[in-house]
Parts: structure tokens; sequence; C-alpha cells
């Protein structure tokens, strides 16, 4: 059984992962509007849809292409430094955790009787 199965333990770590980036990457828009001068249709389209697909993908956790599609969405946050040079550490950040969640459902799987 791989971590990417419907049976991972992790699904809720990586669901709370997937919550607070949606958080943090919502409230990079003001942040990019007010700050750093971009312009708002653009900081709202790109950092509102990641946020949005953040929470839809928090729900989708039981699909196998999930943890595959959540470890690309972490490369997208990390892009958004591009915009708010704040993002590439917040996104690296995320990016950790996911990757820890990662580890952590491998070894609870691997943990679980057979």
């Amino acid at each position: 059984m791989s971590p990417e199965t419907a049976e991972n333990p992790a699904r809720r770590l990586f669901a709370t992962v997937l919550a607070c980036e949606a958080i943090v990457i919502a409230l990079a828009i003001p942040v990019a509007v007010t700050v750093l001068d971009v312009d708002g249709a653009t900081a709202g389209g790109v950092c509102g849809s990641l946020a949005l697909v953040c929470l839809v993908l928090a729900g989708l956790l039981r699909r196998p292409w999930a943890i595959p599609a959540g470890t690309v969405l972490q490369a997208l946050i990390i892009a958004t430094g591009f915009m708010v040079p704040a993002m590439f550490f917040l996104g690296a950040v995320f990016g950790a955790l996911w990757g820890t969640a990662i580890w952590l459902g491998r070894k609870a799987v691997a943990a679980q009787p057979r």
C-alpha cells in the first residue's frame, strides 16, 4: 500500500497543510496589490485560483492522483514568489510540510499491520 491510497492515515495532515496554505495564499493578494503595486486582477486571479485549488484538492485527497497534484501545486505556490517575494519562503515552508506529510504517510502505512 502506498501513501497515495485512500487509506492513507496522513490524509488529515495533507488537508490541514492545504487549508492553511489556502489562507496564506489568499492573504498574499492584498499584500501584492497594496504594498507591491501588482495589478489587482492579476493578484486576485493567480492567488485566488491557487487558494481555491488548495481547498478543492483538500476535499479530493481520497483520489489516487491528489497527492502528486498537491506536489505540483506546491511548486506553483513557490512560483508566486515572483509576484510576492515573501511567498518564496512561505511556499518553501509549505512545501517542506507537504514533504513531511508524504514521509509520515509512508511511515504510517508501513507500520500498519498487514
